[in-house]
């Protein structure tokens, strides 16, 4: 070390001794010159060879000091030009330069690194220095340049969905200010999504759930006021509405001269909420294709070679000259039990296979030409395709020279293991950028100028935070730059958008498309994810913008009686057909609902009314059905059963409702009978299979099959995921029938297992005696 640095670090423990007289400078100056013996700091911020843009405010320099006794730090700066260094002692193992400090620093340090010095000492005992490190970091020439615009979300991720006004911000601002950015739009009571701006940063378009649509999309000027009216929305669900197909609308991307949209359409998509609140989403199309709109002719179209209905074909993404797109594409999946017609988003039922393990998607990048919407042949992108990884998330840099592209194991968006490559846009050779960290890095862009990219990273926390690095010429990167100021402790930032305007060329974004559908949405979002009061809220505001809507007061219904107030449910059952008596699914929940309660015959009459309103629908009869066998009243029950069968031959659980009459008729033979045509419709049925397994493996039971029963048990526990206490059981008592004690013993003690860890004491309880008498069956068989 020189002898300036030295002389400065023993100018700054004088300046400790000041206030703390037990410190001997002679002792840690001579300690330190035999560079013997003492432990290494572990510097976890800045990374050595980091590079700061100019405009960035003072970092936090941030150690960990594993040496015992550690409790002084003295924090010095040299400069490759040997002007004065600059020092300071610390009490903590943290420091931050104050502002005119840290210009001198950045103005010393421009394209010349600097070597920070970090050594630790014991205040009473000087004898020896007990750890050390070393960093070097310069500052770049190239300015940032442009602000920033980014979504910050509460985690869980499902908190967000279930209420998007109270958790959802954006915010937008320079890296120059010391201040978080301000917060630009906020208490949007409906999800919203990506955004994406026009390459001059004149346009901004964004997804929105607008009139109970999720393929809501708005396009508009960038402007200091920014209005989202209802005259701004499109939505892609106009893509061929004809097919009857429901579409998302995923990942949406304007083009550069902000004339265009390009968007995933027709698509399927996994989305899942997930236990980890770092990772509390797993979320990626499994089917669907690239469709764009035009938005000065306003017409839709597929664009041809991003359009091959056997693919998952998204993540689109424009070249700087709108002459390309690329996009991650994989072949379509196609899903162990077909979703409900409609659905969109996929349950976590829906798609076991991927939760399970038993199951993945990897996706290529390839490339395809735009040609004024005519497309062309879409080719693999060299080395970001086929290499055994998912890569997605492209984003080309500025002058088209580069592709940075995330790369994980598996799926897209939210990887724990998600890393950025950069590539040439031709495609080549795929390099690790330098700046990714060990957690997470993805939702990048490029500043307009080339020079910086900006991306999302849990490194730190399970909340994402924002990085900065630097691009040279030769697409190599620096260690990231912590963008402190643009995160709050209880939210993530994510979708960060370089945009080509001034930091104020943005200072609110205003609501104005909102309506009774909206709040409709909302609140069937929340009863969809159990959380009522929340629902209710959302349904009072309906009914605020709207006192005569039926939809709201018949949801709010639905909402109640989930919740288990039938009366109160019952009440807005009621006000809604009073609205408009024609309402058929409200005579059907209305119906259901006094059935619940008991009340009979008024159930009965609002079933029949609900048969008489929704003639083609079988449910209110298989409800009928039910309710009349439930009286004792099997001949009239049967018949309506009957008719929802012949309605809808393909429906399983029809199926298994005949069957459970039949059974409580003492037809077991019939009840088999009608499970096999249960299971015959949908081989996965999780009802029929349990039901007709408990029948082959009943004691002395008619018609009797331990064997079959035993196979039908263990798909029933296959399709519950291992985790029903009612399959296992099954399983425990067709392998008794069986003779196969050991397993029956296995399959009981893991219900049990489960009925424990759900707090079920009562369900617990029973299968330990049936346990106990398993146990002497199996003494007595030996």
């Amino acid at each position: 070390m020189g002898a300036m640095v030295l002389s400065l670090i023993a100018a700054t423990v004088v300046w400790i001794v000041r206030r703390e007289p037990a410190i001997h400078v002679e002792q840690i100056l001579a300690a330190y010159g035999e560079a013997r013996g003492y432990g290494q700091l572990r510097v976890d911020y800045p990374a050595d060879g980091t590079v700061f843009p100019p405009e960035i405010i003072p970092p936090t320099f941030c150690w960990a000091d594993p040496s015992r006794g550690s409790n002084l730090w003295a924090v010095t700066v040299a400069f490759a030009d040997g002007s004065q260094p600059i020092s300071s002692a610390c009490l903590a193992e943290r420091w931050t330069p104050e502002e005119p400090v840290w210009e001198a620093m950045k103005r010393r340090t421009v394209e010349s690194p600097a070597t920070v010095t970090i050594v630790g000492v014991d205040r009473a005992r000087q004898d020896r220095i007990l750890s050390a490190a070393r960093l070097s970091f310069l500052t770049s020439k190239d300015e940032v340049g442009a602000p920033i615009f980014y979504r910050e979300v509460g985690l869980p991720f499902e908190a967000a969905v279930r209420d998007p006004a109270r958790h959802i911000r954006w915010r937008f601002g320079p890296i120059s200010s010391r201040e978080p950015p301000p917060v630009v739009l906020e208490k949007l009571p409906v999800c919203a999504n990506c955004h994406s701006f026009s390459r001059d940063g004149a346009a901004m378009g964004m997804d929105v759930d607008y009139a109970n649509d999720k393929g809501a999309y708005i396009v508009r000027p960038v402007a200091e006021e920014i209005t989202l009216d209802r005259e701004s929305v499109f939505t892609w669900s106009d893509f061929r509405r004809e097919d009857k197909q429901r579409t998302f609308g995923l990942l949406s991307q304007i083009s550069p001269d902000g004339r265009y949209v390009v968007s995933t359409v027709k698509d399927l998509s996994v989305f899942v909420p997930r236990p980890d609140p770092a990772f509390s989403q797993l979320f990626f199309p499994i089917q669907g294709i690239l469709a764009y709109h035009d938005c000065r002719t306003k017409q839709f179209a597929a664009l041809p070679g991003a359009d091959d209905p056997e693919f998952v074909q998204s993540n689109a993404s424009w070249s700087p000259d709108g002459k390309f797109i690329v996009f991650a594409r994989a072949r379509k999946h196609q899903l162990r039990r077909p979703p409900q017609p409609g659905r969109v988003l996929l349950s976590e039922e829906d798609c076991r296979e991927f939760i399970d393990g038993k199951a993945t998607i990897r996706y290529d990048l390839y490339r395809v030409g735009f040609n004024d919407g005519k497309g062309g042949t879409a080719e693999p992108v060299p080395g970001a395709s086929h290499n055994g990884m998912s890569n997605y998330f492209a984003r080309y840099s500025p002058d088209g020279k580069w592709i940075v592209f995330c790369r994980a194991k598996n799926f897209m968006l939210l990887q724990p293991d998600s890393e950025l490559h950069i590539v040439a846009a031709e495609g080549g050779e795929a390099r690790r950028l330098e700046c990714n960290t060990a957690r997470m890095n993805s939702w990048h862009s490029w500043s307009p100028n080339g020079k910086w990219l900006v991306f999302s990273s849990k490194a730190n926390t399970a909340y994402t935070q924002l990085f900065l690095t630097h691009i040279d010429e030769n697409g190599n990167s620096t260690p990231g730059v912590l963008l402190s100021q643009f995160t709050a402790p209880d939210r993530a930032a994510n979708i960060p958008e370089f945009v080509n305007a001034s930091p104020d060329a943005i200072r609110r974004i205003r609501e104005r498309f909102i309506n009774e559908d909206s709040y409709l949405d909302a609140g069937a979002h929340n009863v969809f994810y159990g959380d009522y009061d929340l629902a209710e809220e959302a349904f009072r505001k309906a009914l605020e913008l709207n006192p005569r809507s039926a939809e709201a007061y018949e949801r709010w219904g639905v909402a109640l009686g989930r919740e288990g107030k039938l009366r109160e449910a019952c009440t807005k059952f009621v006000s809604a057909l009073e609205l408009e008596p024609n309402r058929g699914r409200c005579e059907f929940h209305l119906a259901m609902a006094l059935g619940q309660l008991g009340e009979f015959e008024q159930a009965a009459e609002h079933y029949r009314k609900a048969i008489r309103m929704l003639p083609g629908d079988p449910l209110p009869r298989v409800h009928l059905g039910g309710l009349l066998c439930d009286a004792g009243r099997f001949d009239q029950g049967r018949r309506y059963l009957e008719e929802a069968a012949k309605m809808s031959p393909e429906n399983a659980e029809i199926q298994v409702a005949l069957a459970t009459a039949s059974l409580r008729q003492g037809r077991p033979e019939q009840a088999a009978a009608e499970l096999r045509a249960a299971l015959k419709a949908d081989p996965g049925c999780y009802h029929a299979l349990v039901k007709l397994a408990s029948l082959l493996s009943s004691a002395g039971g008619t018609p009797g099959n331990p064997d079959e029963a035993v196979r039908l048990a263990t798909e029933a526990c296959k399709v519950s995921g291992q985790r029903d206490p009612t399959a296992l059981l099954t399983m425990a008592a067709a392998c008794e029938a069986a003779g196969r004690f050991a397993d029956a013993l296995r399959a009981a003690e893991a219900a049990r297992e489960l009925a424990t860890a759900g707090d079920n004491r009562q369900l617990a309880a029973m299968i330990s005696e049936q346990i106990t008498k398993l146990r002497g069956r199996m003494a007595e068989a030996r």
